[in-house]
């Protein structure tokens, strides 16, 4: 199988997705809200449709010839794949199989259902694929490692995977500019960077950088579209008890009544909170980022307007080249593989 094989595998994959039955898709969102509960059918499908973004063939191509077509020798690439969203490990998948190397897969188990489901696709699509994807429970047996973890997790895979090719990877999050000139189409823009896969993703914005004296009210109100993320029960009981500790400890805090909005230094916050600090002027905010770049996925801004960002609404529609945490997969693997 030959670079262009591997390549019309993975469009025909797409196109196949991009029309995907409604029916079939109902079905696989139980089977996989059954093993993890935050996979609801929005999120299947909301992952569905961001699989094949990925693979829309003129992007998918010019992406691919940037990169040797083959490999000398096929080796096994070990991936210990994340789950905190749907199909998160999917593009590491693709990077491995279309470099020409076989996928040794360590799929999380928050998401199995979705990963195999989709690698079976692409073996059904194109049945030489057989051979070069392996879901395993161990990756003793692989050449090189891709791993996806907790800054805690990413040092344990440094000292088992020290000693052969890896790519380890670590906590990320999604930050927010505001200037405080955003239209309400605009601010309403933000919400589905803040809520899809209800802030599970690195890519979802979990804090907002706002001026000095900024008024919040009509961000509040354009979020309030959102307050549906309260019809799942775990986002709920997260709210609840964020709300609670929030209160308990007399920590300043605005409250939607699905969203608690806090003044903290943190990147990340928890599920249902939404972390905020201040600028006073432009320089003041780069310094600030600059800061925590190590530590940013993405940056979002209305329509894009801040340097290196992307605009409101599209944190979670990252294109095949947008790699976690900015370190380029495919050039791993030609460099470390060939």
């Amino acid at each position: 199988m030959n670079h262009s094989e591997r390549l019309a595998a993975f469009v025909a994959l797409g196109q196949r997705l991009a029309t995907f039955p409604a029916d079939e898709l109902t079905a696989l969102a139980a089977r996989a809200r059954n093993q993890n509960a935050w996979f609801d059918r929005p999120s299947v499908a909301a992952a569905v449709a961001g699989v094949a973004h990925l693979l829309a063939p003129e992007a998918l191509a010019r992406w691919a010839a940037r990169y040797p077509p083959e490999p000398t020798a096929a080796r096994r690439v070990g991936v210990v794949m994340a789950g905190n969203i749907p199909l998160v490990g999917f593009h590491d998948a693709l990077c491995v199989l279309l470099s020409g190397h076989v996928l040794l897969a360590k799929l999380s188990a928050s998401d199995t259902v979705l990963m195999e489901w989709v690698l079976g696709e692409l073996s059904q699509i194109e049945t030489r694929f057989t051979k070069f994807v392996q879901i395993v429970p161990r990756l003793n047996a692989a050449d090189a490692f891709i791993a996806t973890g907790s800054d805690n997790t990413a040092r344990y895979f440094e000292f088992y995977f020290g000693k052969k090719p890896h790519l380890i990877r670590r906590n990320r999050t999604g930050v927010a500019v505001l200037t405080g000139q955003e239209t309400e189409a605009e601010l309403a823009y933000l919400g589905p960077d803040i809520f899809q896969y209800y802030g599970l993703g690195c890519r979802n914005v979990s804090k907002l950088y706002v001026p000095e004296n900024y008024d919040f009210i009509p961000l509040l109100d354009a979020l309030q579209v959102c307050q549906g993320v309260l019809n799942h029960h775990k986002y709920q009981n997260n709210y609840d008890y964020n709300k609670s500790i929030l209160l308990v400890n007399a920590v300043p805090h605005l409250d939607t009544g699905f969203l608690l909005l806090t003044p903290q230094p943190a990147l990340v916050s928890p599920i249902s909170v939404l972390h905020y600090g201040a600028y006073a002027q432009e320089i003041d905010l780069v310094d600030q980022l600059t800061d925590v770049a190590p530590r940013i996925q993405c940056v979002v801004a209305a329509g894009g307007r801040w340097a290196g960002s992307v605009p409101f609404g599209q944190a979670q529609q990252p294109g095949v080249a947008d790699y976690a945490d900015g370190v380029d997969t495919m050039a791993f693997l030609a460099a470390e593989l060939l």
